[in-house]
């Protein structure tokens, strides 16, 4: 298996939950790991973790709903670490209404964090690894983009949407030999659920540092070996049957 040692890696939505545990992660086998966030002065803490640990990281602040804002990110953390090779689009929100209560900004802003925001990154940072010649991109979706539940319909849109996408983009990178896989992430025991629904039991959701392990395991694969699909899911929990 491959080593990531002083791989750069570009994770955004890096701040808490998910994002913070694969920047953990990611350093403790060796990455130079590229937080970002929209807002960089949330990333102070996670900063601190991995330095105190002698880990490497840099962080960046990246609107990744907005295409300019990553075109110059994107292209300043390639001219500052020497490229990129591979990049983990995590950044997500959910308002969490009905399609009568959701207004067309928030659809609109939900669609576009979720679902250009994976496209905008992958696409500013295709070129750097192609130049490389080789890379990898992991998108983070969800178990709603394989079934449904009430007040998430420009959730359940952008993760379906996400889940094409990131299957459309595997059949296109191979040529480059750039590698594409949709990670499925059931309940975790992160601020994205908790905060917005507190009667649920933490036991039955996952720890967050799971499904970065995971994460690790899909980067550390062959050279000749891509996954392009995998669901990680808590033992307990039920959003997938």
């Amino acid at each position: 298996m491959k080593d990531l040692k002083e791989k750069v890696i570009v994770v955004t939505g890096s701040a808490q939950g998910l994002g913070a545990a694969i920047c953990a992660e990611l350093s403790a086998a060796g990455a130079f790991v590229i937080a970002t966030d929209i807002n960089k002065e949330k990333l102070v803490d996670v900063e601190k973790g991995i330095k105190e640990a002698n880990g490497k990281i840099r962080t960046y602040s990246m609107d990744v709903a907005d295409e300019k804002d990553v075109e110059d990110t994107i292209n300043q953390i390639a001219a500052d670490n020497g490229g990129i090779d591979m990049v983990i689009n995590n950044a997500g929100i959910d308002f969490c209404k009905s399609v009568e209560e959701i207004s067309y900004e928030e659809w609109q802003t939900e669609i576009k964090v979720n679902l250009w925001g994976p496209f905008h990154v992958s696409k500013a940072a295709y070129g750097f690894m192609k130049q490389k010649g080789r890379g990898h991109i992991i998108n983070i979706t969800s178990t709603a983009a394989r079934r449904a539940w009430p007040n998430a319909s420009a959730y359940h849109a952008s993760k379906w949407g996400l889940l094409g996408f990131s299957h459309a983009l595997h059949t296109e990178a191979r040529k480059d030999n750039i590698k594409v896989t949709a990670l499925i992430a059931g309940g975790m025991k992160t601020p994205f659920i908790l905060d917005r629904f507190p009667d649920v039991d933490p036991d039955v959701l996952q720890d967050p540092a799971n499904v970065a392990e995971t994460i690790r395991f899909i980067l550390c694969q062959p050279e000749s070996t891509v996954i392009p699909e995998v669901m990680v899911i808590p033992m307990k929990e039920t959003s997938w049957p």
